[in-house]
């Protein structure tokens, strides 16, 4: 399908960018699968207070006490953070999460990010202010913006996310091959489809300064958002911000690593206290 869409695209943009940049749009904007719960996370979702809100559908565990948000990736679902949900509730925690426009079992239609903003948002007005948040891939860019603008959380997890908004338009172009102008045109695109001509979006949603304590995981040779990002988020938080780098996890496997869920839960609970950052500022390589 991509080799097919990537020599359609290629043709199409000799003949005209403004028409191919148009297609590229609807590819981008379209997950084309949804993503189904795993028998491994079967038990953890059921046990789930699952609720449906303006067709976006939200879970619930625990007892409301402690609540820990847990925001999900591109083709994903709430449900991949199952080994996650089980370690919160070990600890008297109360783990919230929803599944994103278009993915899982929401049927409304593929959103933006202000869309995941109002969510995260009603989120927390009915479950009150965040201890911490999880969040993998995509979700990382959403769910740092609403902290950003408001929603309360005291500790932040990103795992194999990225904080420049306009990566995921430059991933997408880079795996199609298309063209410059192409690609100027996709951008465009988006900001004149789904933000009102807003050129500033690429600034705005990406990761700005934040004032909470941020935990950055990354996989060393993530395929999917280049390790070059950790960069990003933690120059936007400064000292608030650490980073532990993984090994061998790929961009997905590593949400189900016992490691990994040890060591954010630890994090979201304090005991692990952000101290000596990765320096950016020192030539720090986090590209290899």
């Amino acid at each position: 399908m991509k080799k097919l869409a990537r020599g359609g695209l290629t043709a199409l943009g000799l003949l005209s960018p403004r028409l191919a940049g148009r297609v590229a749009f609807e590819l981008w904007r379209r997950p084309l699968a949804r993503g189904r719960v795993r028998d491994a996370e079967r038990e953890v979702h059921d046990a789930a207070r699952a609720e449906v809100v303006d067709g976006i559908v939200t879970y619930a565990w625990g007892d409301g006490r402690r609540p820990v948000l847990l925001v999900h990736g591109w083709r994903s679902r709430a449900s991949r953070f199952a080994g996650f949900i089980t370690a919160l509730l070990e600890l008297g925690y109360s783990p919230i999460s929803y599944d994103g426009p278009g993915h899982g079992d929401t049927t409304v239609a593929m959103g933006t990010i202000l869309d995941h903003q109002r969510i995260i948002t009603a989120l927390a007005a009915k479950y009150g202010a965040f201890e911490g948040v999880v969040a993998h891939s995509l979700g990382v860019p959403f769910a740092l913006y609403a902290v950003r603008q408001g929603v309360p959380a005291a500790r932040l997890v990103t795992i194999s996310g990225f904080g420049d908004f306009g990566y995921v338009v430059d991933k997408f172009g880079a795996e199609l091959g298309l063209r410059t102008a192409v690609q100027n045109r996709l951008r465009r695109e988006i900001e004149g489809r789904l933000f009102d001509g807003d050129p500033e979006i690429w600034t705005k949603f990406s990761v700005g300064p934040g004032a909470a304590d941020l935990l950055v995981i990354h996989n060393d040779v993530d395929k999917i958002v280049d390790p070059a990002q950790v960069a990003v988020l933690l120059a936007a938080y400064g000292p608030r911000a650490r980073h532990s780098a993984r090994t061998g996890l790929g961009h997905s496997r590593i949400l189900a690593d016992p490691t990994v869920i040890e060591e954010a839960v630890t994090f979201l609970t304090g005991k692990d206290p952000v101290s000596e950052r990765s320096d950016v500022a020192e030539g720090l390589d986090l590209s290899a």
